[in-house]
């Protein structure tokens, strides 16, 4: 019926240009008028605003804090709907798959709302049902949305800085990924897989047989709630045990795992047999090898108050080319570490670090990747509830003693000793083309195809040069067929010596070594004789 669906969007179109006039948003934007304004759209704009909230990069960050407050509770669809659509996904009756189904949700939300039930097996399980048609509704709103796009740019002041567009349909893809409750069921079993072998963490186990796309039965964990301080000291717990374990655990899904739950707040965490339980895996952050190695490396940076290193970093992790004025970068990066120059850096409060990084990013035109915000976002909440019952736990620190002994455990002799091996062995394989390129280049000459414009002043102090130059080109020679040599020997299977490789080789890096060493002191002594 394609003139009801027209006649359905023109109407809400003038629903959400409605709610715009009646916030008067030309005569300026707030945080709290934008949260409001979501919040009265509907389920579609509390989505979006929850996605917002964890893009800094969009939107300044009292924006994304407040869009962070926004509602999620939405009104119940009836235990009719919601059994309706259970049937309709598993293709039987609620009776025949559960021994009992409460009709009153515990949770309902913009997406999707949760019910308690018992499996005909006696397992406990919470029933995550979406909501019927919200799909189709929120694909609407998003194309109105792009109608629209222009006005959302009066709320951020950005002008032509953001495409808007983008940004919509980036959060259009995380919306669909979160209603697609198979995706949630991956990243369920993925992050069990990584923390199996936590002793002190959990979390809900997945029934494939009874999930689909829009249905999802997972293992009931109940549990204390983390931030319930009383109940837990009632129940015996240290809450500081708690706290350092927590923190421990998320560094570690950060740094060694680049798989972290990506919204850490009370609502997600329960602790119940001496285990942390982790809640709601529907959104999750991602870092690469790389990225958590550019973390590793820009923290030991901002530690070493290293200002070129770091912003190096910064744009390496923002995939950005060189800026054309490096020094206003340096600067803003050099500020920043001044602040922390009289602290100790564990101890530094992480949403303070994390408002000036974005500061400075947001001054200097870059853009950090997704993963990097949600991790900012992601360690500014864990830090909030930490601070609740533990407040002498500094999560900061705990990363910066993870990050120091992952760059030990990097760092070893004889694997760098193995890789130098390698990059030789490669420059040795590449060595043999070098008389056929020198070949070419006398080709080029003899063929008069080359100029070599060379002006001389006086004619001994060119030729003592030259006869200098090719002394330390006969020595440097000398030194890269050694550095090959030990090379080889070093990835051979000769017995083992000092550093976990062969003694031969080891004593051709000495010797060549002390040989590179003779050629920069004679190239030194060369440079103090020139006039």
């Amino acid at each position: 019926m394609p003139g009801n669906k027209n006649s359905g969007s023109r109407e809400r179109l003038r629903e959400i240009l409605a709610v715009l006039r009646r916030y008067q948003i030309v005569k300026g934007m707030t945080p709290v008028k934008l949260r409001q304004i979501f919040e009265d759209l509907g389920p579609t704009f509390i989505k979006f605003g929850q996605i917002l909230s964890t893009r800094p990069d969009v939107l300044p960050a009292p924006y994304c804090e407040e869009l962070g407050r926004l509602c999620a509770d939405v009104r119940p669809m009836s235990f009719e709907r919601a059994a309706g659509q259970v049937e309709h996904e598993l293709g039987r009756p609620v009776g025949e798959l559960f021994a009992r189904f409460d009709r009153e949700p515990i949770g309902s939300a913009s997406i999707a709302q949760v019910h308690s039930a018992v499996l005909k097996s006696g397992e406990k399980v919470v029933v995550k049902i979406r909501r019927p048609g919200i799909y189709a509704v929120m694909q609407r709103d998003v194309t109105l949305l792009h109608r629209v796009s222009g006005l959302l740019k009066i709320a951020g002041g950005t002008g032509e800085a953001i495409d808007f567009n983008q940004v919509i349909d980036e959060m259009w893809q995380a919306a669909r990924q979160e209603m697609d409750f198979l995706n949630e069921a991956d990243q369920a079993e993925k992050f069990r897989k990584l923390n199996a072998g936590v002793a002190y963490v959990t979390s809900p186990r997945v029934f494939r047989r009874y999930s689909t796309a829009a249905v999802l039965v997972m293992e009931y964990l109940g549990g204390i709630p983390i931030d319930d301080a009383r109940a837990l000291k009632a129940e015996g717990y240290d809450l500081n045990e708690i706290g350092r374990k927590l923190a421990e655990n998320y560094v570690k899904q950060v740094v060694d795992d680049g798989f972290f739950h990506a919204d850490p707040h009370p609502g997600n965490l329960r602790v119940r047999g001496g285990k942390i339980v982790w809640l709601d895996l529907g959104m999750m952050g991602r870092l690469t090898q790389r990225d958590r190695h550019l973390l590793r490396r820009a923290l030991a940076a901002a530690v070493r108050g290293d200002v070129n290193e770091l912003c190096s970093l910064l744009l390496v992790f923002c995939d950005a080319p060189a800026p054309e004025d490096r020094s206003r970068l340096f600067a803003d990066v050099e500020n920043m570490l001044n602040k922390y120059e009289m602290l100790d850096f564990g101890s530094v409060n992480i949403a303070r670090i994390r408002s000036d990084m974005l500061a400075v990013a947001n001054r200097n035109n870059l853009s950090m990747p997704q993963g990097v915000t949600m991790l900012g976002r992601g360690l500014v909440t864990l830090e909030g509830v930490i601070s609740r019952i533990s407040p002498e736990i500094n999560v900061m620190q705990v990363m910066l003693g993870h990050v120091s002994d992952s760059v030990l455990e990097e760092f070893r002799p004889a694997r760098e000793m193995k890789k130098l091996a390698f990059e030789l062995f490669r420059s040795g394989v590449r060595f043999p083309q070098i008389p056929s390129q020198v070949a070419e280049l006398l080709k080029i000459g003899i063929k008069g195809q080359g100029k070599l414009n060379v002006e001389l002043t006086s004619y001994d102090g060119p030729m003592h040069a030259l006869d200098r130059m090719a002394s330390r080109l006969a020595g440097a020679l000398v030194e890269a067929g050694l550095l090959v040599a030990s090379a080889i020997l070093c990835a051979s299977d000769l017995p083992k010596g000092p550093f976990g490789i062969p003694a031969a080789g080891f004593a051709g890096f000495l010797l060549a070594l002390a040989l590179g060493a003779g050629l920069a002191r004679s190239a030194l002594r060369g440079r103090r004789r020139k006039p």
